[in-house]
């Protein structure tokens, strides 16, 4: 039987765990002795080679609906490069704050306009220096345009 098996095997191109043998040919193994004894076994349909188990998805079906249910999304489970949303403000921020501040000191903005535009900053109206330049620039707060 073994090596009917490893026969078949041979034959059929797969490994010898894939190689099933139907009961009806168990009296007929021992006298296979060549391949072509095995071929016609084959033919028949008493030896056959189970097909290639794939990968289950049923693990993964069940995780999909527990992320879409919003499950599995702690810190822990997360990966990628982590932005630091904190940091990044703080950077615009002083940005914006630094630019108006060189404005208010080379006499471009009146007092009451600096604040006006210190406190819109503070509370994120501006997505980032350019977008302040361009607000100042259209309504017209500089005494002259600002670049």
């Amino acid at each position: 039987m073994v090596d009917v098996k490893r026969l078949a095997a041979d034959i059929l191109g797969v490994g010898v765990s894939r190689i099933k043998i139907s009961p009806e040919a168990a009296e007929r193994l021992e006298e296979v002795v060549t391949k072509d004894d095995v071929r016609a076994l084959i033919d028949q349909g008493l030896i056959w080679a189970e097909p290639e188990r794939g990968v289950s998805r049923g693990r993964w079906r069940v995780r999909h609906i527990k992320k879409k249910k919003g499950r599995r999304r702690g810190h822990g489970s997360r990966k990628g490069p982590r932005t630091d949303e904190e940091e990044a403000w703080k950077e615009k921020v002083r940005a914006m704050r630094r630019f108006l501040n060189t404005l208010k000191r080379k006499g471009k903005l009146e007092p009451r306009v600096w604040r006006q535009l210190y406190r819109m900053v503070k509370g994120n109206y501006f997505r980032d220096l350019d977008h302040l330049k361009t607000y100042i620039n259209e309504h017209k707060l500089a005494k002259e345009p600002v670049r």
